[in-house]
């Protein structure tokens, strides 16, 4: 049984859907069938928790079914975006797949942490096998004022503390020095429909950087990543603004840096670029700006597919949920903790989209937020 709610934002998952060419089913299923001989390609990173990090190829074969019908209790930032919205359905559909019980919470943005750490103390006295923390802070349980008496796995987000040592998720630095990366191979040679004045003539490239909240969540990480992958080029950082991922706030933080000068390139948040996608559309003067989004979304993919978007780091987002469920099933049936570990980071482009490889990267068109997965009850035996 699966229990979840609907709100008008996720109508945008439509776009999704759009791309596929496919008609949107009236109802979500989640299919329950595991199948064998599936194996997922991920990466090994060490050391723990670093922010430079040697990187191994894994091929990781997940668990068919899980042991015991365990119960798992998951905390995440909110669900307002694609990203968190592609964790929860790898969550959900992993949970269905092993037949254990998920329950998830959110503490509505990454300025929640009071609300957060109620949950987590929930979560603790609650009759949970193990916690996902996918933290609003890194520090978070250094506020903590209860006993941390049960398994926790970091979710996404860094999670800094001697008693965790599983952190599924990527590297947030090399999420910025992949998007970074891009811009610094292309200033020589701009995306089609970029401005070309300054490009070739040795003058500077002005990048206008619109980041997620300042210091919170893996923004820092992102930003430090995307400044190394810069650096020796002739790009410079015309501006640099946070907000939290409400498209009406990057609303606000565009029309103020459009005002103020025109940069080359604009670099974000996929709700920022989203935002951006549309704030250009009605400016004359703004055709000339390339944007490219420190992840993916429906809406970026869209403005990939239509060259409004030069490029997008990819993370896949769905995978990581999946992975989330099988790595902490497979710690409370005796295996060692993981480490850092995760799918490899994509760099997509108008050239090099492929439908066919994004089913681990977005949720479904018409999948809503599921905050709860029980386990099947047992078929009464005649």
């Amino acid at each position: 049984m699966v229990k979840h709610n609907k709100s008008p934002f996720f109508r945008a998952f439509s776009l999704w859907a759009c791309l596929h060419g496919l008609a949107i089913a009236a109802s979500f299923s989640i299919s329950v069938t595991a199948n064998a001989v599936e194996t997922w390609s991920l990466e090994q990173r060490t050391p723990y928790n670093a922010k430079l990090q040697q990187v191994e190829s894994l091929t990781y074969r997940p668990l068919s079914v899980a042991k015991r019908p365990w119960r798992l209790c998951a905390l995440v930032p909110h669900l307002k975006d694609a990203y968190w919205i592609g964790i929860d359905y790898g969550l959900v559909t992993r949970a269905q797949t092993l037949g254990v019980a998920l329950e998830l919470f959110e503490a509505g943005s990454y300025y929640g942490k009071a609300k957060q750490l109620e949950q987590l103390e929930h979560c603790m006295k609650s009759d949970f096998d193990a916690i996902l923390l996918g933290t609003v802070d890194p520090e978070l349980l250094k506020q903590y004022q209860g006993q941390i008496g049960k398994p926790m796995l970091a979710l996404v987000n860094r999670l800094d503390s001697p008693l965790v040592s599983t952190r599924i998720g990527v590297n947030w630095y090399q999420m910025g020095w992949h998007a970074g990366d891009y811009i610094h191979r292309t200033t020589a040679k701009p995306p089609a429909k970029a401005n070309t004045d300054k490009t070739n003539t040795g003058q500077a490239v002005q990048l206008a950087l619109l980041l997620g909240p300042e210091k919170l969540g893996g923004s820092t990480w992102v930003e430090q990543g995307i400044m190394a992958a810069l650096k020796g080029s002739s790009v410079t950082i015309s501006s640099n603004r946070h907000a939290d991922n409400n498209r009406d706030l990057y609303r606000d933080q565009l029309h103020h840096l459009l005002k103020d000068h025109r940069p080359d390139y604009i670099l974000g948040s996929a709700v920022a670029i989203e935002a951006a996608i549309g704030a250009l559309a009605q400016q004359d003067t703004a055709q000339g700006i390339a944007l490219v989004s420190s992840y993916l979304s429906p809406a970026t993919l869209r403005g990939l597919y239509r060259h409004r978007v030069a490029f997008s780091s990819d993370d896949q987002v769905v995978l990581q949920g999946k992975l989330a469920i099988d790595v902490v099933v497979r710690e409370l049936e005796g295996a060692a903790p993981f480490g850092d570990i995760g799918p490899k980071i994509k760099g997509l482009t108008p050239d090099n989209i492929q439908m066919k490889q994004l089913t681990d990267s977005l949720a479904p068109a018409d999948f809503y937020p599921i905050y709860r997965v029980e386990t099947p009850k047992a078929t009464p035996q005649p």
